[in-house]
């Protein structure tokens, strides 16, 4: 990605997360004593959850007494602002394992998640972003349960010259689709396979063995480089419990929060990635074709801060 296009696409995350946190806690930090509860029941509140809350506590208390009352109001928020960054782990890689562009191996990417958490269009903006980065791309729309989930894979790589591989009717086999993409990946060929796949939570069981099979299938013919799983970051604990499903039921690698914007609570980023144990590495933040951005973890805490 271009430096100008990241620059952009990160004033925006912190445009929309619009200083969730900080307008809360300026007062608390800013005044003659901390209210330790008020900022727990903030962090809390924020889906931050309670692991990496007493770590920020323990981390700002620590800090608050090497700091002088000029320096707290210089600048009232810059501890907390160091402990959030400390538990988001800025220097972790949440690059994509996939190469570059032409180096004659498709890299298979495959996204997971829930039915009507954003996947769909996620995977649509993800191959955006990758063509705008000089990669060539294929997509594969192996979620044949939902009518019209082929149809909105499709229509996304009309809009962005990416073709796709789909099957001639509902309901075919998942797998087959995944396979009939991935032969197509390396006749093409292109350098990023991307696999839809479907998101139904009714049954644990089915969902793990559908998606095994899809990937034993993909990985006969190469490994799969990543697998994200896609969380709306407006569902909070919610989104936390889909996330340990899908982690038992696929090698998740990486974490895309969708819809993550003034309405989300944000947190969810810090206890999902904890909880995992694998980076955040992609954000959505609108509907827009660009609206997808490698997650930055300096953009997200001074979104959550504000200004």
């Amino acid at each position: 990605m271009s430096p100008r296009s990241s620059s952009s696409r990160g004033s925006r995350l912190r445009d929309r997360l619009g200083g969730v946190l900080g307008r809360r806690l300026l007062s608390v930090f800013a005044g003659p004593d901390v209210d330790w509860d008020e900022i727990e029941e903030t962090l809390l509140a924020a889906d931050i959850g309670t692991d990496a809350t007493d770590d920020i506590l323990a981390g700002l208390r620590t800090a608050l007494k090497t700091l002088t009352k000029a320096d707290i109001e210089a600048d009232p928020l810059a501890a907390l602002r160091d402990q959030l960054l400390t538990v988001l782990d800025p220097d972790i890689d949440r690059s994509l394992a996939i190469g570059e562009p032409g180096d004659g191996q498709a890299a298979t990417v495959v996204l997971v998640g829930v039915n009507g958490v954003g996947k769909t269009t996620t995977l649509g903006k993800l191959a955006n972003l990758l063509v705008e980065d000089g990669y060539s791309a294929l997509i594969g729309a192996a979620d044949t349960f939902r009518a019209a989930a082929a149809d909105q894979v499709a229509t996304w790589g009309s809009r962005i010259g990416v073709e796709v591989v789909r099957a001639d009717r509902d309901g075919a086999d998942p797998a087959a689709v995944a396979f009939e993409a991935a032969e197509r990946a390396r006749e093409t060929p292109v350098d990023v396979l991307l696999i839809d796949t479907a998101g139904r939570l009714q049954n644990k069981r089915d969902l793990m063995d559908e998606l095994g099979k899809i990937l034993r299938v993909l990985r006969r013919r190469a490994p799969v480089a990543e697998v994200l799983l896609v969380l709306d970051a407006t569902t909070g604990q919610n989104g936390l419990a889909q996330a340990r499903v899908f982690a038992e039921a696929a090698a998740v690698t990486g974490i895309v929060l969708a819809k993550l914007d003034g309405s989300a609570k944000g947190g969810i980023v810090v206890q999902v990635q904890r909880e995992l144990g694998v980076p955040v590495k992609y954000v959505g933040m609108g509907e827009r074709v660009d609206d997808l951005a490698p997650f930055d973890p300096e953009a997200f805490v001074d979104g959550l801060l504000g200004p």
